[in-house]
């Protein structure tokens, strides 16, 4: 049980739960989703808005969908309406008998329901019904309770209502769903409108959406926000900045809040590891950018390609950082420029990291089986704003 952060710690439902799968379930899985996989209709199970578990999807690219949507929206001075939904307990809470339907109704699981050898029908049942955990704290050992499975988290949340005038972003259980319009009324009534028909949905699969945790937020350059939304007759509370996928997308798309958000935690990592990179550890200074790069570049790069674009202000917040991090680590004395650590040590900095990532996203675009990442590849030529995109960079 690992504690939530920032969570209340004598409350239970504050510590997330691991469960350790047995080999020989593990096993199975990845033989089944091999079979399903190679299922000439597998593809067209998965709706294209799901970018989880699926090969050649990533968080960046479904990310960029978003920012790509924002960018044309503020570039076009329109509102772009945007609600992040918090399904509770998506994974925990399976409908058991409903998953079996999905199985049994699903033409593109037939290889699932063609009796072989093995009865393959039988399969996944038993995984659903038969599976059972425990909870081991300490030298303690919980009875074995049932537990449903969850083998099609990713087939409930994928098969979302969806609308014309919204779009739908969704990797596993996160959920976004977005418009864009230049009347804020008009704009909130298009997702209201998806909200209802999302509100029915749930109650058919016995899924629960937690109004209050979800955000409404309104990306625009124009004064005002849309209309509230609610869910359930409850309101959506509204907010000027949102996190979705590790990434903090504020109202005008400015990074900002991105950027201030990460340099608080690489702060809080550096304290926590300072003994063992600082300038007084004894650790060899091959080590210790070993561990700057396993523990704390994957921090500071995450999301590089879209939030790389911001100002330069800033980018230099995490420079700073950078060059005052490599100084502490090998200890160099005043006289020695950032320029000369950063090209001793094989350091690159943040704006060439974020020229080669970008350079790398966009070559993994190029060849991209999904078709609602190729208006990412060819962005708008003529554009209103002087805002740097993603790609200008390689112009």
């Amino acid at each position: 049980m690992l504690p939530k952060p920032g969570k209340t710690p004598t409350d239970v439902a504050s510590y997330r739960p691991i469960s350790l799968l047995p080999v020989i379930s593990k096993i199975l899985g990845k033989l089944l989703l091999k079979r399903i996989y190679n299922d000439t209709h597998s593809q067209a199970w998965i709706p294209t808005h799901q970018f989880g578990f699926r090969k050649a999807h990533s968080t960046i690219q479904q990310c960029h969908r978003l920012t790509d949507i924002i960018n044309k929206a503020l570039d076009n001075q329109q509102y772009c309406s945007a609600v992040f939904l918090d399904v509770s307990q998506a994974f925990d809470k399976v409908w058991p008998q409903g998953l079996l339907l999905k199985i049994q109704t699903n033409p593109a699981l037939r290889v699932l329901q063609t009796p072989t050898i093995i009865h393959t029908k039988q399969i996944p049942r038993g995984n659903i019904q038969q599976r059972n955990f425990a909870h081991s704290p300490n030298a303690l050992r919980s009875p074995p309770r049932k537990h449903p499975g969850s083998a099609f988290v990713y087939d409930i949340q994928s098969r979302y209502p969806q609308s014309n005038t919204t779009i739908l972003s969704t990797f596993a259980d996160d959920t976004a769903i977005f418009t864009t319009h230049p009347d804020p009324i008009l704009a909130s009534a298009n997702l209201q409108d998806h909200l209802h028909s999302l509100e029915k949905w749930t109650r058919k699969w016995r899924l629960k959406i937690i109004e209050t945790k979800s955000t409404h937020i309104t990306f625009t350059l124009r004064r005002g926000q849309c209309p509230p939304l609610y869910i359930n007759r409850t309101v959506v509370p509204q907010a000027e900045t949102v996190k979705y996928l590790g990434l903090h997308f504020d109202k005008r798309l400015t990074w900002k809040n991105h950027v201030a958000t990460k340099r608080k935690q690489l702060d809080h990592k550096t304290r926590e590891i300072n003994w063992l990179i600082g300038k007084h550890s004894p650790l060899s200074l091959e080590n210790k950018l070993l561990v700057y790069k396993t523990v704390l570049k994957p921090v500071r790069t995450y999301g590089i390609e879209l939030w790389g674009c911001a100002t330069k202000s800033n980018i230099a917040v995490i420079q700073r950082y950078q060059s005052k991090l490599l100084r502490s680590i090998t200890n160099a004395p005043w006289y020695v420029s950032n320029h000369n650590l950063h090209f001793d040590l094989h350091i690159p900095y943040v704006h060439t990291v974020f020229r080669e990532r970008t350079a790398t996203h966009r070559t993994a675009l190029g060849s991209h089986p999904n078709p609602l990442i190729e208006p990412l590849v060819h962005p708008p030529n003529i554009r209103r704003l002087k805002r740097r995109w993603t790609f200008d960079e390689l112009h």
